[in-house]
């Protein structure tokens, strides 16, 4: 892969809300949500484009991405200290200021 990961452990990030046709690969309850980057997963094919046929060219970057699970969830009643860790293509982040 020539591009460089746009992302890097620490970074904050919002989940990008949308709805596409057909297949995608990031869950309706973290979209809109403010996480933070815990790890570059590597580069892989697109599995939006696989799930319809497609080469998954190019590859996209997948990070992991640390929620606290009581902004996730209107009505969490763990401890305010539990997280949620999901696994994110690039394409659906978007910057937080610093």
């Amino acid at each position: 892969m020539t591009q460089s990961a746009k992302y890097q452990s620490g970074d904050r990030v919002r989940v990008r809300v949308d709805s596409p046709p057909g297949h995608y690969r990031t869950p309706t309850y973290i979209q809109g949500k403010s996480g933070t980057v815990v790890a570059l997963c590597g580069a892989y094919r697109n599995p939006e484009s696989l799930g319809h046929g497609g080469s998954g060219l190019p590859e996209k970057y997948l990070y992991r991405v640390q929620f606290d699970q009581t902004h996730v969830w209107d009505r969490y009643r763990g401890s305010s200290s539990d997280k949620i860790l999901v696994d994110i293509y690039e394409h659906w982040l978007d910057p937080l200021g610093t």
